[in-house]
């Protein structure tokens, strides 16, 4: 293990950068050439743990994500009333990295293969949760929660949005509106 700890550590200092430009410069300002400068990195040493900046950021706002997880094993004990306050915790409680989540999975995924592929991946990844969540609490058939967990993720997707463009709108609120028309 020992022999590892340098690049623990050098990975560290990276996504540590990382949150740090994040916050304080967001995502224009979030360069490569700060994070290496900031965490006292070569970009040798960067391209040895991540393959590009935007798996970097990526990475600092998966962590967010299962920060509020409310259930981060994931072995089927979430009701779908807290995966939907999970996904509004991460928007309301970690406002920069929920609006650089929301511009890197659409401008970002439109132009990066790789960076398509992750945000596909983490989509796939909750809509399955939330179809679990669904199929538990409704007894319904797999393809019918899967269609639903589907449609309520767009709803909140598109709250996200509004939310993203319109600094007064409650997203806490619309959220609850849309699980009570479920």
């Amino acid at each position: 293990m020992a022999r590892y700890l340098p690049g623990l550590q050098t990975r560290d200092r990276i996504l540590d950068s990382t949150r740090w430009l994040l916050a304080r410069v967001g995502l224009d300002g979030t360069t490569l050439s700060a994070i290496l400068e900031r965490a006292k990195v070569r970009s040798g040493s960067f391209y040895n743990l991540f393959d590009s900046k935007d798996e970097a950021i990526l990475t600092v706002i998966r962590e967010a994500i299962n920060a509020v997880d409310p259930h981060p094993d994931g072995v089927g004990k979430d009701t779908v009333e807290e995966l939907v306050d999970a996904y509004v915790e991460f928007i309301t409680g970690q406002p920069t990295l929920a609006k650089i989540y929301l511009q890197t999975a659409v401008g970002g995924a439109m132009t990066d293969e790789t960076l398509a592929h992750r945000v596909i991946a983490h989509h796939e990844a909750r809509v399955s949760r939330l179809a679990d969540a669904i199929r538990r609490q409704t007894r319904t058939s797999k393809a019918r929660s899967q269609l639903e967990a589907e449609l309520l993720l767009a709803g909140l997707n598109g709250l996200a949005f509004h939310w993203l463009l319109d600094d007064g709108f409650d997203i806490a609120a619309r959220a609850k509106d849309l699980l009570a028309s479920r």
